[in-house]
């Protein structure tokens, strides 16, 4: 991965949004969220495209979504497979896993 598609940014506003990742040829891994309410987020999908496989980007963008929940006190619910299978994977992140 190239300097350039290093940085996962927020796109979005208070009622949901993306975290999305640029890659060569404008390639774009992404999460896309839901905002009920200010205390949880909803992860409805993620898309990795080929040219980000083997790179642990899924990982990542999860992770971002961890890390920025756990800042605001947030509660998430994995609906996307994916992401369910990371919290699964990483019992550390269970603290901002809606019960």
């Amino acid at each position: 991965m190239t300097e350039a598609t290093t940085e996962i940014e927020l796109e979005g506003n208070d009622a949901g949004g993306r975290y999305v990742l640029r890659g060569p040829g404008g390639a774009e891994a992404e999460i896309t969220f839901r905002r009920p309410d200010r205390h949880q987020l909803i992860i409805d999908h993620t898309t990795v495209p080929d040219v980000f496989r083997g790179q642990g980007v899924g990982t990542k963008l999860v992770a971002r979504v961890v890390e920025d929940a756990r800042a605001a006190g947030v509660k998430i619910v994995p609906l996307c497979p994916f992401a369910a299978a990371q919290f699964a994977r990483h019992p550390e992140w269970a603290d901002v896993l809606k019960q």
